[in-house]
């Protein structure tokens, strides 16, 4: 399948807004964080960004190959989620995080496919999930924070292509269990989804992968 996506925004757009914002950097450390879980030894990050990520992986000592469709990024490989251009079982873990949104949902299960067929063991994805957020948090001289936290997702929106996104975990149409029906036609069984009180706008999923013949 190739691709027909082109890039959305300028390499300017990453050092700037939400990029600079503190829910985009505590993304950044749940992705580090959900990664070293896995332990790998090899990483493919869909979608480069800033570089935040890729960079703090190389300097763990993890061989990170990065791939984006954007030239002026400089990735490793220029390519598209839709049409990996690397072989079968050729990484340990691929990371997508806030990538998939930006295709049409219709291609999603033909990338989830190409993420399932480059890994050797995990994927971890993580979608735009908004609504409305409840939380309480308090703290006590000397314990650990507690921070109580559950969220409404927006069921009865429907989404508009924002020139961005075309479509939102939770939105009609894109709920969260045809999601988890799509990865799993896809090859990738779910070991656990997240949402985090400091990044609330997002879903973490980490999957494994069926093993490849």
């Amino acid at each position: 399948m190739s691709s027909t996506y082109t890039k959305q925004v300028g390499r300017e757009h990453y050092g700037r807004g939400s990029y600079r914002s503190q829910d985009r950097w505590n993304s950044y450390w749940h992705q580090l964080d959900l990664v070293r879980s896995c332990s790998p030894q090899s990483v493919l990050e869909v979608g480069i960004g800033e570089g935040v990520v890729a960079r703090e992986l190389r300097t763990a000592g993890i061989k990170t190959i990065t791939l984006d469709i954007a030239e002026d990024l400089n990735p490793d490989v220029l390519g598209s989620v839709t049409d990996i251009p690397l072989d079968t079982a050729s990484v340990d873990l691929v990371l997508a995080a806030e990538i998939i949104e930006h295709i049409r949902f219709e291609d999603v299960p033909h990338a989830l496919s190409e993420i399932a067929r480059v890994c050797r063991n995990d994927a971890i994805i993580s979608i735009p999930h908004p609504g409305y957020i409840f939380e309480l948090s308090f703290k006590i001289p000397l314990l650990p924070r507690i921070t109580l936290f559950t969220k409404m997702p927006f069921f009865w929106k429907t989404h508009q292509f924002d020139g961005q996104h075309y479509w939102e975990l939770g939105k009609q149409k894109y709920s969260f269990m045809q999601f988890l029906q799509t990865a799993r036609e896809a090859g990738l069984v779910i070991k656990g989804h997240y949402c985090y009180a400091d990044d609330p706008a997002r879903r973490y999923f980490l999957f494994a992968t069926r093993n490849h013949d």
